[in-house]
């Protein structure tokens, strides 16, 4: 774990590439020191340079040429989470998500490493994410590894030690995969129930599509329920939200531009997405598009049209009959719909609408859970002391589930109570909608 970083200077005249453009951002700061008990990583270490005052201090020697991109600095970089949660609180509106955006894309840029994480960067990014075909094969192949017994296997003989790097994290996280009948697509469109509301689109994902196909039927049932005509474009796919928190500056342009094509001809009133990094991602599509001559205007257009499931459903009254829940459930806040979307009230706002449903308040709601995209299998170390945080927080609430809105910190917070032996549920916001309407296996 980094605790200073080393400040090599350079010629002042040179400047980064990738952070061309950041001096705005980086000179809003007032390092006011506001967002300081707000961010995990300086909670958990309380050093300058993992807080986000000091990594946009060190932005912006970057930017201006001043410090070397030393292994000190990439690793008090890499240490955010990106949960914006600075930027919930920063009196000058700091946009903090853009700066360590860059800042990462510049990192790959100029420190990629070597020829093994560069293959399994592109295996990952360039080969499964942005192909469904190949990432349900590997889905399947996943499926046969945990229903086949060999996962058993390995855990027990220990072999899942001795794998390279990171990969015993990734293995670890692995969630039960779906059979692959919920893996399948939805129907392209799906009628509006009652008068209709809406003409939609639905965003299906890539690891969301193969690993939480059933929260993807849910949120067609209970939009198409509350008046909402869906439409599900086959050919779309990942929205590149993974790459630019990874620094896949690129390949997260490609792949917003290939979303907007689709759902442009889709010709749909809303964009309607149930993963809060995507979300988040897909509303920020102006800016990472922003310097394109074709797609700028249509980006920014796109980007107004996105909304988050809870957020397009709260605008109306859930249309009933809803059946009786009788559960006491609490509800995590994922960062990228409380911080990178603004939206606090609506989840609680829908749950307050389902009969029997008792909601009780989470101490540090909106802090992160240690997911933070694939964070959790990059820094592993950080990401458990958030898991734990997080998990001690949950027991403490009696709840028989705990409610949330992301596949992220669903994978996260469920490995953190299988560890303590907790048998609380983790459910998306849309499980217990689906099962309010007694649709769906939550039912």
């Amino acid at each position: 774990m980094a605790h200073a970083a080393t400040l090599e200077p350079l010629d002042l005249t040179h400047r980064l590439a990738t952070l061309e453009g950041v001096d705005e951002g980086v000179n809003t700061c007032i390092h006011c020191g506001l967002c300081l008990p707000y961010c995990p990583t300086y909670a958990e270490l309380g050093t300058e340079m993992d807080s986000p005052r000091g990594r946009i201090y060190l932005i912006k020697s970057l930017a201006e040429g001043r410090i070397a991109l030393t292994e000190s600095v990439v690793e008090h970089l890499s240490l955010c989470l990106g949960c914006r949660a600075c930027e919930t609180v920063c009196p000058s509106g700091v946009p903090y998500g853009q700066l360590i955006e860059a800042a990462k894309a510049e990192i790959e840029r100029q420190r990629p490493g070597g020829p093994l994480r560069r293959l399994f960067r592109w295996v990952n990014f360039a080969l499964l994410l942005p192909r469904p075909r190949l990432l349900g094969l590997a889905a399947s192949a996943l499926r046969f590894y945990q229903r086949s017994g060999l996962q058993g296997a390995v855990r027990a003989t220990g072999l899942v030690r001795v794998l390279p790097g990171t990969l015993p994290a990734w293995e670890a996280l692995l969630p039960d995969l779906p059979p692959a009948r919920e893996r399948g697509p939805l129907p392209e469109v799906v009628p509006a129930e009652g008068a209709r509301r809406a003409r939609v689109g639905l965003l299906t994902g890539c690891v969301q599509a193969v690993l939480f196909g059933p929260h993807n039927r849910a949120t067609a049932r209970v939009l198409a329920l509350n008046g909402a005509e869906v439409h599900v474009p086959r050919a779309q796919g990942c929205c590149g939200a993974l790459h630019a928190h990874a620094g896949e500056h690129a390949r997260a342009q490609e792949l917003a531009r290939r979303l907007i094509d689709v759902f442009e001809a889709a010709s749909v009133e809303a964009v309607v997405v149930n993963t809060s990094g995507c979300g988040a991602h897909m509303k920020a599509y102006g800016h990472l598009l922003k310097d394109d001559p074709v797609y700028a205007e249509r980006a920014r257009a796109f980007s107004l049209k996105v909304q988050d499931v809870a957020e397009f459903l709260a605008r109306e009254r859930l249309r009933g009959p809803l059946a009786l829940v009788p559960m006491t459930v609490t509800y995590h806040d994922p960062c990228h719909v409380i911080h990178g979307q603004k939206i606090r009230n609506q989840p609680r706002q829908l749950l307050g609408q389902i009969p029997g449903l008792t909601l009780v308040e989470l101490q540090e709601a909106d802090w992160c859970c240690g997911s933070a995209g694939i964070y959790n299998l990059t820094e592993p170390e950080m990401a458990a002391r958030l898991q734990e945080r997080k998990v001690q927080h949950i027991l403490a609430t009696g709840a028989a589930a705990v409610v949330t809105a992301n596949p992220g910190c669903i994978i996260q917070i469920v490995q953190g109570l299988r560890a303590k032996g907790s048998v609380i549920k983790v459910l998306h916001l849309i499980e217990i909608l689906d099962a309010a309407y007694r649709r769906g296996p939550a039912a």
